[in-house]
């Protein structure tokens, strides 16, 4: 069984429970330091691209953004990406990183349905 959880890259990390630390922000979170995030992986093939975030902030439905972040999610870098996060959540927990206030109604919740 695998274990992936979502929690905001800016909490603190929690030894114990968090497992790999992967970001699933295409940029940066703003104001962190890297060595605060305690990121050990951050691989941005899995990530909504530049241009779907924008059209999302522009007003997209959420609806039609998982789709298209779904369909992002077949190229073959992206596929690759999803590959290397299942491997990692078969040997122990996975925590997926995201600057978003509710991780939970976030692209990051879409990628932890996909890879659970």
């Amino acid at each position: 069984m695998t274990s992936i959880r979502l929690r905001r890259v800016y909490d603190p990390p929690e030894p114990g429970a968090d497992g790999v630390r992967v970001l699933v922000d295409r940029l940066w979170p703003r104001g962190l330091a890297k060595a605060e995030a305690a990121v050990d992986e951050w691989p941005k093939a899995v990530t909504p691209s530049s241009e779907l975030r924008k059209w999302f902030h522009a007003g997209g439905s959420e609806e039609e953004f998982r789709a298209r972040y779904e369909a992002e999610l077949e190229g073959a870098e992206a596929v690759a990406g999803l590959e290397r996060l299942r491997a990692l959540a078969a040997e122990g927990p996975v925590t997926l990183l995201t600057a978003v206030k509710d991780p939970g109604s976030s692209h990051a919740a879409v990628l932890a349905e996909l890879l659970g």
